[in-house]
């Protein structure tokens, strides 16, 4: 039935409409007794009701969304954190708008004015680079901003994020342990947190074991598969001697470093371990299966998703830090 109102719903059920509306707004649905809450759910569906979330809107003050932007939706690491983040809203019958900035401040100081003008209850952003902060912190005076996935160092801003230092270090000791004596990383765009924590943790641990870390003067300037490669090369044509393990900052960038020894004729690992950093789908397929720290994306979405609801409900934000697990697979042997 197209048009279904409450009051269809009350006349059907035999309750007045602002029992049936308390009924099927979930933050009111426990004023309900669970058995006229049950045959009202059960009318509803029937009857084929929609809610008027504009209505419901101006009563409320909010528009039930939530502006979520991330850098790049054909990365398969931010997948997951969408899937999960979506499935938590939808909890709390919140929609997610969804946006990306392709790793370009003008394009996410665009994206996040849009947002805000549409009257978004919150945003959460997994897209965050050093130069955003301004912007982020501007708007969380406006409404709740959450930090996901991509740290801001030292940002008031509540932030759902992982530990990439402890990541980095546990790079090191495996490869210590498998004893490399040489090592490098290629390290991803420094403005990015956790790039930048990764590469000061991995010479910092790289001190402490007693590694020597060939240096890779560029960075990369997105952490995709091309940049993985580019510097690659750059660390090919310039080691002398070749290290004997190379960190890539990301799974992305190590199946780049990987190919690029391809061509080269070196093989990983019998000539050059390799680790990479998230553990993306498919990488225990590749050839051969990636070393790789696993990176909890599908975790970080969904507790992105309950501190939202958490703070739109009046509770004050607690940061979240995940940990991160070493998985150890065949581009990493021990030193023969």
């Amino acid at each position: 039935m197209a048009g279904t109102t409450l009051d269809d719903i009350a006349r059907e059920v035999g309750v007045h409409p602002s029992t049936v509306s308390r009924a099927l707004n979930p933050a009111k649905a426990t004023l309900v007794k669970p058995t006229t809450r049950a045959l009202v759910e059960e009318v509803a569906q029937r009857l084929g009701y929609r809610p008027d979330m504009v209505a419901r809107g101006l009563q409320s003050g909010r528009t039930a969304t939530v502006g979520v932007i991330v850098a790049d939706l054909g990365n398969p690491f931010v997948t997951p954190i969408i899937h999960q983040l979506t499935a938590a809203l939808e909890t709390a019958e919140i929609m997610p708008v969804i946006a990306e900035t392709q790793d370009e401040h003008d394009r996410f100081t665009r994206i996040l004015d849009h947002i805000i003008s549409r009257r978004v209850d919150a945003v959460v952003t997994a897209a965050a680079r050093a130069g955003d902060r301004e912007i982020l912190e501007s708007a969380g005076r406006v409404l709740p901003v959450v930090i996901a996935a991509r740290p801001l160092e030292n940002s008031p801003l509540p932030q759902v994020i992982h530990d990439d230092r402890a990541g980095a270090r546990m790079v090191v000791e495996h490869l210590a342990d498998l004893g490399h004596r040489v090592v490098a990383q290629l390290r991803g765009p420094l403005d990015v947190a956790n790039f930048s924590q990764r590469a000061d943790a991995f010479a910092e641990a790289c001190l402490h074991f007693a590694l020597s870390e060939t240096a890779v003067p560029e960075v990369g300037s997105r952490p995709i598969f091309e940049e993985g490669r580019r510097l690659m090369k750059s660390l090919l044509d310039r080691a002398h001697p070749m290290p004997t393990a190379v960190f890539a900052h990301n799974d992305l960038m190590a199946l780049g470093a990987l190919a690029m020894l391809k061509d080269v004729g070196l093989r990983v690992p019998e000539d050059v371990s390799l680790v990479g950093y998230n553990d993306l789908p498919a990488m225990d397929l590749v050839a051969p299966p990636l070393t790789t720290v696993r990176y909890p994306s599908r975790e970080i979405g969904g507790a992105a998703g309950e501190l939202i609801i958490d703070v739109l409900g009046g509770k004050e934000p607690i940061d979240v830090c995940l940990d991160p697990v070493l998985v150890v697979r065949s581009s990493t042997r021990p030193l023969v």
